[in-house]
């Protein structure tokens, strides 16, 4: 298959080319920062201006297989001003409308576009049970979520669109995990805020291996949470990460300092939470290689 990816040199876009390439694929990288037709075994770099339009960028969408658009700046890179609020914003509605423009007017759209989300779009919903039939939440995450989704899903009527609401995914090399981590090397880890808010976590090569079927399965249609089936509260979290590093995990970071630290990040990234469950998922028949916190975590620990 030739599949097409938007952010493929991100974390999560990276790990999805090297499964996707390790399994026979032709990985074509739309890309605003490298060279195009730069060689690399089963990739080719294509430039693009994700401005919100269409460019010359289509042909290499004309006849794929699949599209994948995981765009977007980082949520976590910097302190929520103003400006970098509508820089996190425009980098997902601009670049999702690139794509479903240049969709629109290629002779042979391809059969498939997954697109990312995320499980913000559920808002601070506290310890409520949330599937892919939930309402949308409120804040600002949960509206860009929003407004990401439907950008997505005008073109529908084209092609089978999956969105991908992922949560946190744990891998040692990149993500949110890296950065939880100096507070245990140092013996000073231990729960955010009160610790009772649900993370919703997920493995990278779980999350992989949902991307893979979404793009491979006719019935992934819609919203699928990319999330572990057995989510974790902050502190049943901190103590999981403490025992996988052997370090002690009892250490609490006040909400009042991390507020007065990160402002709005704060809670909107680390007190708040969703109980985010993969309903679709199951229905669909997919297996996690990680079910369970512990495992996943000695997993990433113990690997070399």
């Amino acid at each position: 298959m030739k599949i097409v990816i938007t952010g493929g040199t991100g974390f999560l876009g990276s790990a999805l080319i090297a499964h996707l390439t390790s399994t026979g694929h032709e990985v074509v990288v739309l890309t605003r920062g490298r060279k195009s037709g730069e060689p690399a075994a089963r990739v080719t770099y294509v430039n693009w201006t994700p401005d919100g339009s269409s460019g010359t960028f289509r042909t290499a969408l004309d006849n794929a297989d699949a599209v994948v658009n995981l765009a977007g700046e980082s949520i976590a890179a910097k302190r929520w001003s103003p400006q970098q609020k509508e820089r996190i914003r425009r980098s997902r509605l601009d670049a999702t409308r690139s794509l479903t423009k240049a969709i629109r007017e290629i002779a042979a759209p391809p059969p498939v576009l997954v697109s990312g989300s995320a499980v913000g779009f559920y808002g601070d919903r506290g310890d409520e049970t949330l599937t892919e039939a939930s309402t949308a939440g409120h804040g600002f995450l949960a509206d860009v979520c929003g407004e990401w989704e439907s950008a997505a899903l005008e073109v529908r009527d084209l092609t089978r669109v999956a969105i991908v609401r992922t949560g946190i995914v744990l891998d040692r090399r990149g993500g949110a995990l890296p950065k939880m981590l100096l507070p245990f090397w140092m013996f000073a880890g231990g729960p955010i805020g009160s610790g009772r808010q649900y993370m919703p976590w997920i493995h990278l090569r779980d999350w992989v291996s949902l991307v893979s079927l979404a793009i491979h399965h006719e019935g992934a249609r819609g919203p699928l949470n990319a999330t572990g089936p057995n989510p974790a509260t902050n502190a049943q979290f901190v103590r999981a990460l403490g025992h996988a590093m052997r370090r002690p995990s009892f250490m609490p970071a006040p909400a009042f300092a991390l507020r007065l630290a990160l402002g709005e990040m704060a809670d909107a990234l680390l007190l708040s939470g969703q109980r985010a469950l993969p309903v679709r998922a199951a229905d669909l028949g997919f297996e996690f290689r990680f079910a369970d916190l512990d495992p996943a975590l000695a997993d990433i620990f113990l690997r070399r």
